[in-house]
Formats: structure tokens, C-alpha cells, sequence
């Protein structure tokens, strides 16, 4: 079992940075797609980021767009979600997700791919 734990989550102000961090057990992270997903309370989970084993596909939601970044230290065994100019609307637990499986054929944007899933880590806003 791959085990996946974010971190970096915690209380800013409209328009202030985080960076979350996940980390992945295993010595085969570097074959991993990797996602980063959403849910606010009362609302489906939400694709936020992803990115291909080797960082050649990014795939980004339209409501985040040009605000975050997603990225990944593969002797590290880790991936990263860089946010700026955050939003009240960007509260939520955010969720790293990893595709062990992934080929070229995949669809990082939906849930559907990935078989690992972290716990969460929470994601606060105030306006």
C-alpha cells in the first residue's frame, strides 16, 4: 500500500500564500502520477492540479489557474501545490492522490484514476 501524507495546510488571509506538501511511502514515486484534489464542506471533491511521473503533462482547474502550481521532487518523493493570491473560495481539505497506473491514456482530472489517496489537510481562507 502506497501511503500518501499532506501537509502545509492552516489559516491565511485573502490573497496570502501556502504551500502544501505531500509525501509518498515506496521506492517507485517517480512512476506516479500525481493530483491534488478538493472538497468543501457540502460539495463533491474538486480536481484542483496534476502532473505526470516525469513533470511532462500539468494539468491545472480553471479556477485556479495562474494562482497555483503544482510540482514534484521525485528523489524526494514528493509533490507539491504552491497557492498565491488565495481566495475565501479556496477553503477546503485539500487531498493528494496518486495514479500508479498512470499511461498516456489517463484522465488526471477526474478521481477515476488514482488508487491512493492521502488524508487531507486543511486549507483555510478569511476574507
Amino acid at each position: 500500500q502506497v501511503q500518501l501524507v499532506e501537509s502545509g495546510g492552516g489559516l491565511v488571509q485573502a490573497g496570502g500564500s501556502l504551500r502544501l506538501s505531500c509525501a509518498a511511502s515506496g521506492r517507485t514515486f517517480s512512476s506516479y502520477a500525481m493530483g491534488w484534489f478538493r472538497q468543501a464542506p457540502g460539495k463533491e471533491r474538486e480536481f484542483v492540479a496534476a502532473i505526470s511521473s516525469i513533470g511532462v503533462s500539468i494539468h491545472y482547474a480553471d479556477s485556479v489557474k495562474g494562482r497555483f502550481t503544482i510540482s514534484r521532487v521525485n528523489a524526494k518523493n514528493t509533490v507539491y501545490l504552491e497557492m498565491v493570491n488565495l481566495k475565501p473560495e479556496d477553503t477546503a481539505v485539500y487531498y493528494c492522490a496518486a495514479d500508479s497506473n498512470y499511461g498516456l491514456g489517463s484522465k488526471l482530472t477526474t478521481p477515476d484514476p488514482y488508487d491512493y489517496w492521502g488524508q487531507g489537510t486543511l486549507v483555510t481562507v478569511s476574507s
